[in-house]
């Protein structure tokens, strides 16, 4: 029996390409369908979080936003690829800085995803998962970026479950030790549903904040203005 519809996803069968962007913000999502993709059509939008499919230069791409959080693109992340077909999912989104090598609006890809969280505890292997991003995706983007003249900066990311820490980013300094480039809350689950599933991810961050310098834009420059991030994801897409 289908499972589409799902509880969280009203498109028919055949909706999705290939390829969905996956912005955090609905919002997000609706620009980018708005700015780049001809013949964009709404194909979800349970509970706000809207999914449009359209055109990018002759390719049919679609592009739906996450919600905040593990949680949220464990569940989008995972319909998406077992019940939609869907073979490959890039996060396109935005990241603290960890180190000051890197500035406001400077664009990272997630080669590794660091995390506190226990989202892998369900996958049921008793030891530490490290989720790598898709190789192919991540050399793809790396040409497209050079194309664009585009500074892509890939390395190893840190998944927060927690946007507000009790004592704020406490580990930080470890991580900074590490070579975790930045924070953000999603990418970590989004690459072990993807290797659960034998599809593809890739986490393209804007930098929109630095936990070093302090420095932050605020949330309409988020929603509207990092082209450059989502510019690399529709060359690949």
């Amino acid at each position: 029996m289908s499972k589409i519809p799902t509880p969280h996803i009203n498109a028919p069968e055949g909706a999705f390409a290939r390829t969905v962007l996956m912005p955090g913000d609905p919002l997000r999502s609706k620009f980018i369908a708005e700015t780049y993709l001809e013949n964009a059509r709404l194909v979800n939008n349970v509970r706000g979080v809207q999914g449009y499919t359209g055109e990018y230069k002759g390719k049919k791409v679609s592009v739906m936003a996450s919600g905040m959080g593990m949680p949220s693109i464990g569940i989008y992340s995972y319909e998406l690829f077992n019940f939609y077909d869907v073979e490959n999912i890039i996060r396109i989104g935005s990241a603290g800085a960890l180190t000051d090598k890197l500035q406001l609006r400077d664009v990272v890809a997630g080669m590794t995803a660091y995390t506190d969280s226990n989202y892998g505890h369900q996958f049921g292997f008793h030891g530490t998962l490290s989720p790598c991003g898709s190789y192919e995706m991540l050399n793809a983007a790396m040409d497209a970026a050079k194309r664009q003249g585009v500074h892509l900066v890939p390395g190893p990311i840190y998944s927060s479950d927690v946007f507000y820490g009790q004592g704020g980013y406490s580990a930080a300094p470890i991580l900074q030790k590490l070579g975790a480039l930045c924070v953000e809350m999603e990418a970590y689950a989004l690459y072990l549903n993807a290797a659960a599933a034998g599809k593809n991810a890739l986490a393209l961050l804007t930098i929109s904040d630095s936990l070093v310098t302090g420095e932050a834009l605020p949330a309409e420059d988020r929603q509207t203005t990092f082209t450059r991030m989502m510019e690399i994801a529709l060359e690949i897409a």
